[in-house]
This record gives C-alpha cells, sequence and structure tokens, in this order.
C-alpha cells in the first residue's frame, strides 16, 4: 500500500526540502518579526544555545508603553522631522537583539556561545551588546550598514574588531521556496 501524497494537505510542507537547523531558526526570526509595531522596519531574532531556543525578540517599545502605530515613539510618530538614519536618540524602541537578549537573562538563560538569529544585521549598539553579552556567532537575513560613509567605515571597524575578538558576523540567505507561506 503506497502512502498517501501530502499535495494540497494544508499540514503539508511548502517547500521541497526540509530547512536546514539555521534556516529553521532564521524562519523562526521571520515569523516572530510579525509581532513588530514599529512604522518603519519589522526586525525579529532567535537566541539559540546547544540547538535549543533561548528567547525571541522583537523591535517595539518597552512593556506596557504605547506602541508605535499607537504614537509611542516621537521617531516613528513623526517620521519628517528626522532625516533617514538619524533620531535614533529619541526612539524609545528596543531593538529585536537587545530584546532577546534582555529576555534570556530575565528567564535565567546563559548567552555565552549562543548564536543569535537576526532578519537585520544588527546595529552598533546590538553587535556591541551580544558580544558583551557573550554571544558566540551572529546569521542575518537582510543586510543593513550605516548611510553615512564615516559611519559606515566605524561600523566595518567595529565588525573586524568583534571578530578578532571571537564574534562571527555572517548572512544566512534562505531560499524563497522557504518563505513561501501560502
Amino acid at each position: 500500500m503506497e502512502p498517501t501524497p501530502a499535495v494540497g494537505r494544508a499540514d503539508a510542507r511548502r517547500a521541497q526540502v526540509r530547512p536546514t537547523p539555521e534556516q529553521y531558526f532564521m524562519l523562526l526570526a521571520v515569523a516572530t518579526r510579525e509581532r513588530a509595531a514599529c512604522l518603519g522596519r519589522h526586525v525579529g531574532a532567535v537566541l539559540v544555545s546547544d540547538q535549543r531556543i533561548i528567547a525571541t525578540g522583537y523591535n517595539g517599545t518597552p512593556t506596557g508603553f504605547p506602541n508605535c502605530d499607537e504614537g509611542g515613539c516621537h521617531r516613528c510618530t513623526h517620521p519628517d522631522d528626522y532625516s533617514p538614519g538619524r533620531g535614533y536618540d529619541v526612539c524609545i524602541c528596543v531593538h529585536a537583539e537587545q530584546n532577546a537578549i534582555l529576555q534570556a537573562a530575565k528567564l535565567g538563560y546563559s548567552v555565552q556561545g549562543a548564536v543569535l538569529y537576526s532578519t537585520l544585521r544588527p546595529c552598533f549598539g546590538c553587535l556591541k551588546e551580544a558580544y558583551q553579552a557573550g554571544v558566540g556567532r551572529v546569521r542575518y537575513l537582510n543586510d543593513w550598514s550605516p548611510s553615512d560613509p564615516g559611519e559606515a567605515d566605524a561600523y566595518d571597524e567595529l565588525l573586524a574588531e568583534a571578530a578578532r575578538h571571537g564574534l562571527t558576523v555572517e548572512q544566512l540567505d534562505l531560499p524563497d521556496a522557504l518563505l513561501d507561506l501560502r
């Protein structure tokens, strides 16, 4: 007796191949970013230790604060007041990577040697905080770098210094077939 084909079933895998563990964790970061209420970019992050998820995070206002879409963040509410890449000092949002690291701390999980999967290459602050917390590797989906050439050079120097200290930061590509959610 032949097994019934899974094609057309609501619970069947859409992709032709099973995601690798890294692709699986990145797909979870993609799903996590859907919780973000930011009026700009939505970012999701997943912290993994010993192939186990220890924390997730997405970008948004601190717990209990009004969300960006509710007027909670001045930068999101008044985007015309800020040139691109500016005004982060008045943004009250906590980045996805920060939220994941903070959630792990709240729950009592060490991130020493953990892998941080993020849908966006971490900014200056998140990269420094990930390194300081003990994260051993960062995998990101979408590239990011500062728009200002001087800041971009400083960011490249930070990446190089982090690499010299053992923090690997690498892009992870996901095949389009894995992102097909239809």
